[in-house]
């Protein structure tokens, strides 16, 4: 997904430290609004194996991610990043209650 499909200006989240899943915030070269970008990080610490109530999600534009040669499925480095502390939100509860 982050190689494939996202474009080097949509932002990729994964918790710190920790599996879990890259989340991929697609900005169709907007800037993502506060909201955006907390509810993105949610998502991400929901997806993680993150057992704490309040979880690091760092997140960086897609184009300063890199999978090096010959690594595992999932595994990237990335550079240029900020790290978010929010809590686990679960994706259904986004759409169903309009994002609040």
């Amino acid at each position: 997904m982050t190689f494939k499909i996202a474009q080097k200006d949509d932002i990729w989240f994964h918790v710190k430290d920790i599996p879990g899943s890259h989340v991929i915030l697609v900005t169709d070269g907007e800037e993502p609004t506060d909201r955006d970008y907390t509810e993105a990080a949610s998502v991400a610490a929901y997806y993680s194996k993150a057992s704490s109530d309040l979880v690091a999600v760092d997140y960086t534009r897609v184009k300063n991610i890199k999978k090096p040669q010959g690594s595992k499925p999932g595994f990237v480095t990335y550079k240029t990043n900020y790290t978010a502390y929010v809590r686990k939100i679960n994706p259904k509860e986004l759409t169903e209650n309009g994002g609040s």
